[in-house]
């Protein structure tokens, strides 16, 4: 089996597998990377040393069955026997729902979750979100200090019970979206600066250096990123990706690195046959964002609207502080207008952020469907101070009389 590894900056690399240590040489036609060949099977662990260093997990490891300080291991996606002859479910008209492996059921495992999935189909839910499944120190945590973008956390069962997961999705007729974080990484078990420069000071965010979209060494950067949200959709067969916190990723190219995220997501619905489709996290009122790359957009399919949410929450709380503040003055206005017109802040001016803030959507180039309307989100729940929900808050005079 050929193993590589791409590390700009060092002298020496060495693989270690299976307690074997073999110095790997430089690939002459791509520059920074280094390969070699070592026997090895789904289950092989190994790791690389740069410069005599310590051995570290693989940057595009698959499999952390250690966690993010142990050794990487094979992973061979042929071996999984897929059940469901699945052509895919789009966006358009979609339900989703937010779900957390680690607290959805008492085991906390994607096997248990998949157990319960009938649930959300008699529900009405059409497809599934997965919060960030990436491993992360420890058991619990919310995944957005995930490291190792290929991999599932261990915990949660491994690269294996994802699949069985998606399958099983799939087979009750359940969509899957995956929550991906690709503005910072870690930091606990974050080795990916002991290779190369995934990082840069160049800009800041509010987790430190920024990840590197456009300094120098981003082309193999964004290559890593791509290579990850790709692997998600077509080795495990998500359907879409819900991308974290899109205004944190710094990206000064002519050709932004979402935009070619988009393109690569929808050459590869195009070559499986199913609709496949990015929904980006914004806080930004950007109608470029989900504008068509044919018409000088970014081209993803669809966004977060905080707008809506805030506006909701405020008619039905009466909350107004902080954010809330411009919505709470006329809530149900403000609800009017981000179900007529999307945005709220659309120029508008925004005494949370004392500017003007958003620009309109033009409603008669972008459907409605662009714009993902929700009550909560795990962000709006686990920010607030006490962490409660709407509906352990709210009297139930304020929620429609179920129907008999």
């Amino acid at each position: 089996m050929q193993f590589e590894v791409w590390a700009p900056q060092a002298e020496r690399v060495t693989l270690q597998c299976e307690g074997v240590t073999r110095a790997l040489e430089r690939d002459a036609a791509r520059p920074g990377w280094w390969t070699g060949e070592a026997e090895a099977r789904d289950g092989t662990r190994y790791g690389f040393a740069v410069d005599d260093g310590p051995v570290r997990p693989d940057p595009r490891s698959r499999r952390q069955p250690d966690g993010p300080d142990g050794l990487s291991a094979v992973v061979d996606h042929g071996r999984y026997a897929w059940r469901a002859r699945w052509p895919g479910r789009p966006l358009p008209g979609a339900v989703l729902y937010e779900l957390h492996v680690g607290t959805y059921t008492p085991e906390g495992t994607l096997d248990a979750a998949a157990d319960r999935l009938g649930h959300l189909v008699e529900l009405g839910v059409t497809h599934v979100e997965l919060m960030p499944l990436c491993p992360f120190p420890g058991r619990h945590g919310w995944g957005y200090e995930g490291v190792s973008l290929w991999a599932v956390h261990e915990p949660y069962g491994g690269p294996e019970a994802l699949k069985r997961f998606v399958d099983r999705a799939h087979e009750l007729g359940l969509g899957v979206v995956l929550d991906v974080v690709h503005n910072h990484l870690g930091p606990s078990g974050n080795y990916l600066p002991v290779f190369g420069p995934y990082f840069t000071d160049t800009h800041h965010t509010p987790w430190g250096s920024a990840v590197n979209l456009d300094a120098p060494g981003s082309d193999e950067v964004r290559a890593f990123l791509l290579g990850s949200a790709l692997a998600w959709l077509r080795d495990y067969r998500i359907d879409g990706l819900r991308l974290d916190a899109v205004h944190a990723l710094a990206d000064t190219r002519a050709y932004p690195f979402l935009e070619e995220l988009s393109e690569s997501v929808d050459a590869l619905a195009e070559e499986t046959g199913r609709p496949l489709f990015l929904i980006a996290e914004s806080d930004l009122n950007d109608p470029r964002l989900i504008t068509p790359r044919r018409e000088g957009g970014l081209g993803l399919h669809a966004q977060w609207n905080d707008d809506f949410h805030h506006a909701l929450h405020t008619a039905l709380t009466g909350e107004s502080q902080g954010y809330y503040a411009d919505f709470g003055r006329d809530p149900f206005a403000a609800l009017a207008k981000t179900l007529s017109g999307g945005f709220f802040h659309d120029g508008t001016w925004s005494s949370f952020r004392g500017r003007s803030h958003g620009r309109p959507l033009d409603r008669t180039r972008l459907p409605a469907h662009r714009l993902l309307g929700y009550s909560q989100t795990h962000d709006q729940v686990g920010n607030r101070a006490q962490g409660d929900r709407l509906a352990a808050s709210l009297s139930p005079a304020c929620w429609p009389a179920r129907r008999r």
